[in-house]
């Protein structure tokens, strides 16, 4: 990642190495470098400004999808206090170190490498109590120490807010962009906008928005029902130039998956227009 990010002053050259100041610049690059075993093509972080409204249930689906289009895809769990990517995909093993790397689970169907602090923990419901510092630290080492491997996308859940851990991810990890997650309450929506300025800010493109839970579907006739209301998602944020890339229903059946842990088997396609858009983006790359 280049510092140019970073660059707020024009006196600043983004070469930090032979500044004075650098360890109080807010300018200075916090980069870290991944492994020399592992090489990622594309980092996707999903960003919500608060929680409940889905935000990992949103990257665990993208995860699916994007490994359903043959891409290789890791999920990194960077919601460090509240981790539910285990519990999604029925995870029950917990990670292990050997030469100063962290090995990831992989799923066993469709061969998504991630990564949790449950996975940490002797107990799925031992209690995460660290500070901030902490908890940047053990992020940024879920992407420098982790076995990835070659991977075509890394989908990083991540914590909800705008607060120090999100900033740290922005700093230290060279996110390509990122995903807004919403449902369709104003209130919400305009949480999720604060997001929006924060990542404009970092200079993070912003692929789009998805709202969640944006209406149920009856089983008998198919109608749509909008359990909020008419949204006005797309309304707020045609200000700031981004698209509503999909709405998502309160689905029973997905639920279920989910609660058992079984999200691999989805067959559904609630994601699939944003998969593949993301699967030809690559493929376009590699041409190039």
């Amino acid at each position: 990642m280049s510092n140019e990010k970073y660059k707020q002053s024009p006196a600043c050259d983004g070469d930090c190495s032979h500044c004075q100041e650098a360890n109080d610049c807010s300018q200075a690059s916090f980069t870290v470098n991944l492994n020399e075993f592992s090489k990622i093509k594309k980092i996707i972080g999903v960003v919500s400004g608060k929680g409940g409204v889905g935000k990992s249930f949103v990257s665990s689906l993208l995860a699916v999808s994007l490994a359903k289009k043959g891409l290789k895809v890791g999920l990194l769990d960077a919601d460090i206090t509240g981790p539910s990517i285990p519990k999604t995909f029925g995870v029950k093993e917990r990670a292990y170190g050997q030469n100063n790397l962290i090995y990831p689970f992989i799923s066993p169907e469709l061969k998504i490498k991630m990564i949790s602090s449950n996975m940490l923990l002797e107990h799925d419901d031992d209690p995460i109590i660290w500070r901030g510092s902490l908890i940047s630290t053990i992020v940024k080492q879920f992407y420098s120490d982790v076995l990835w491997g070659e991977l075509d996308v890394l989908v990083i859940d991540m914590p909800p807010g705008t607060g120090d851990v999100a900033l740290t991810i922005f700093q230290s990890i060279p996110v390509d962009e990122i995903i807004m997650v919403t449902t369709p309450q104003d209130l919400v929506s305009l949480i999720v906008k604060k997001a929006v300025n924060m990542a404009k800010m970092m200079h993070i493109k912003i692929r789009g928005i998805i709202e969640n839970m944006a209406y149920i579907e009856c089983p008998k006739c198919h109608e749509k029902i909008s359990l909020y209301g008419e949204s006005s998602t797309a309304e707020l944020l045609k200000d700031e130039d981004i698209n509503l890339i999909a709405s998502l229903p309160l689905d029973p059946a997905l639920t279920k998956l989910i609660n058992h842990g079984e999200i691999e088997k989805y067959e559904g396609k609630y994601l699939d227009e944003v998969a593949e858009k993301i699967y030809q983006e690559l493929k376009n790359e590699e041409a190039e």
